[in-house]
Order: structure tokens, then sequence, then C-alpha cells
């Protein structure tokens, strides 16, 4: 699933160098958090969300062929580094 995010952020935005996906385990699946640039933001989450909906449908789809729970959340670099501080 990671590949599948990562090609299709990669795709869509200006920086593709700066697009990072990350596998997290919960209790209810699997968490991908895709991280991009911040000024790429918008490329990726799209007007009212619509990318980011079409993104995860997609997820959501090849993930039911496996028969897995895949949730992805998107976050910038800048919000990364604010936690981390």
């Amino acid at each position: 699933m990671t590949e599948l995010v990562e090609t299709i952020a990669k795709a869509l935005v200006d920086d593709p160098e700066r697009v990072v996906v990350t596998e997290e385990r919960d209790r209810q699946g699997e968490v991908l958090q895709l991280q991009v640039a911040g000024s790429d933001m918008g490329k990726v989450i799209g007007k009212k969300g619509r990318i980011a909906r079409a993104l995860r449908t997609v997820v959501k789809a090849a993930a039911t062929k496996e028969n897995k729970k895949v949730t992805v959340e998107i976050v910038s670099e800048d919000e990364l580094d604010q936690t981390a501080e």
C-alpha cells in the first residue's frame, strides 16, 4: 500500500523528492502517513478535499481486495517539525 500512495502522491506534487510515506499499525489496522512539503499540501488535498478523498478511496479499494483496513493521513513537513519541538 505504501508504494501505491507514494506513486500517486509523487505524480501530484511539485517536489516529489519530499514525499514520504510511513506505515504504522494500530488496533484498527494500518495507518499510512503521507508527508509532503507544505507548499504541496493543496495539491494533495485538492479543492474541498476531493483529491484526498479520491486517494483514500483508491487505497480503501486496494486494501479491501487484500482484506485489510487501511487509513491514510496527510501531513506536511511543517506540521511534523512543530510536533518534534
